[in-house]
């Protein structure tokens, strides 16, 4: 790699030898990559709060050592400086106020507090939440950013034509650290044109079909660049297009897809394939509607529901609105516990619009910072469980060892009221 005057000082420890591991991670990342430079960027989203899993490795909860073990790659502690790009917290462990819900202790609480203490005093703003674009951080058409964490990577290429590829927790700490990140990938304007055709011949009527649209695409596209064409329906909002893109990020590898007319790139077919012909071209057809539903409940054996999830990517100001209306007057069964998530800013605004209030009465919760599959959690006694996240339907069965049923909001806050699927 072609390293600045700049770069190859960061990487001889004159910057500290933080930033030199750093550098390091990002020389053997971009080798791997193919890059020949890097790129500066000063956009940068990871999960560096440290939780029990990792204390219990090293047998320590100091949140410098941790960070030097997992986040740079280095047996030894050292001194980390002040983060140089601008860098947020995505999604952690646990919830600040509700933890104990979770099942955590005190202990357990105190430190990843410690651990998010830590971050800040780095410089690392704590958004705790997958949808950093949902409370502020909104980067530009075309902004080299260094993201982790799958449906926002997708979210922010797709729909707000940022650049980022799908970054790990050791690459993303050495971006936050030197400010720089490979320049291969996404980052490319070439590598970004579509490359297969996707026909929609169904109606694309609700948040429930892109969930299905997009849970299909990944399976059967991978890593592709899918382009969707002939897309009938009111067009997707931004709620569709992000639980669209999480779905295909969990079935498959997807980290860019184009909407000509609706995301950030494109206008036309022609633009969105570059002049090249589309490696294959597919069409979603109702049968395939129908197959990838059944394939989301294909974990379920039975119809009772103990837990009801949603929020997975965390809940949008219109989701959390939508559950109170659809709560609004109604009474959540006393044998299944109803968890809703999303940031906790949006939470905050929640509850001074009224909505926790109506949620919480319902007898419903919630929660912030978190989920249920990165946090390992369900309610105590948990045997099957509803949601309206193709993500959720995919990732929580064998993470949590129960079974799903997937389904639209208003299905899902049927079964939390009733006990009872009907989907």
């Amino acid at each position: 790699m072609i390293l600045t005057d700049h770069e190859r000082a960061m990487a001889a420890g004159e910057a500290g030898e933080a930033v030199a591991a750093a550098m390091t991670v990002l020389v053997e990342y971009g080798e791997i990559m193919g890059a020949e430079r890097l790129v500066e960027t000063d956009n940068v989203c990871g999960a560096e709060i440290f939780g029990k899993r990792h204390s219990s490795v090293l047998g320590t909860t100091d949140p410098s050592t941790l960070f030097s073990r997992f986040a740079l790659n280095s047996d030894a502690p050292m001194q980390v400086p002040p983060v140089r790009a601008h860098s947020c917290q995505l999604i952690g462990p646990r919830d600040h106020k509700l933890y104990q819900l979770q099942g955590l202790t005190e202990q357990e609480h105190r430190e990843a507090s410690k651990s998010e203490a830590y971050l800040a005093s780095l410089g690392v703003s704590i958004l705790n939440t997958c949808t950093p674009y949902q409370v502020g951080n909104n980067p530009r058409r075309g902004e080299h950013c260094a993201w982790m964490e799958s449906s926002a990577v997708i979210y922010i290429n797709s729909v707000l034509g940022a650049r980022t590829n799908t970054e790990g927790r050791e690459s993303a700490a050495a971006s936050m650290l030197t400010g720089r990140t490979p320049y291969a990938g996404l980052h490319i304007t070439e590598n970004r044109r579509g490359t297969d055709l996707l026909r929609v011949e169904t109606e694309m009527s609700s948040t429930f079909d892109w969930n299905v649209l997009g849970y299909f695409l990944g399976g059967v596209l991978g890593d592709s660049i899918p382009v969707l064409d002939g897309v009938r329906g009111p067009g997707p909002d931004p709620v569709s297009l992000k639980q669209f893109g999480a779905a295909a990020a969990s079935s498959g590898d997807v980290e860019l897809f184009h909407i000509p007319g609706v995301t950030a790139e494109v206008r036309t077919l022609d633009e969105a394939f570059g002049g090249h012909t589309p490696e294959q071209t597919i069409a979603f057809t109702q049968q395939d509607f129908d197959r990838t539903v059944a394939e989301l409940n294909a974990t379920a054996t039975g119809d009772d529901i103990d837990f009801v999830m949603i929020g997975c990517p965390h809940a949008s100001l219109n989701q959390l609105r939508d559950v109170a209306r659809l709560l609004d007057g109604r009474r959540v069964s006393s044998d299944v516990a109803l968890w809703v998530f999303t940031p906790s800013a949006l939470r905050d605004i929640a509850a001074r619009s009224g909505w926790l209030e109506t949620i919480e009465r319902a007898g419903a919760r919630v929660l912030s910072d978190t989920c249920p599959a990165i946090g390992q959690f369900v309610p105590p006694g948990t045997r099957r469980f509803a949601t309206d996240s193709a993500k959720q339907a995919h990732y929580l069965p064998p993470i949590a060892k129960i079974e799903g049923r997937f389904g639209s909001t208003a299905a899902c806050i049927d079964a939390a009221i009733s006990g009872r699927w009907v989907g």
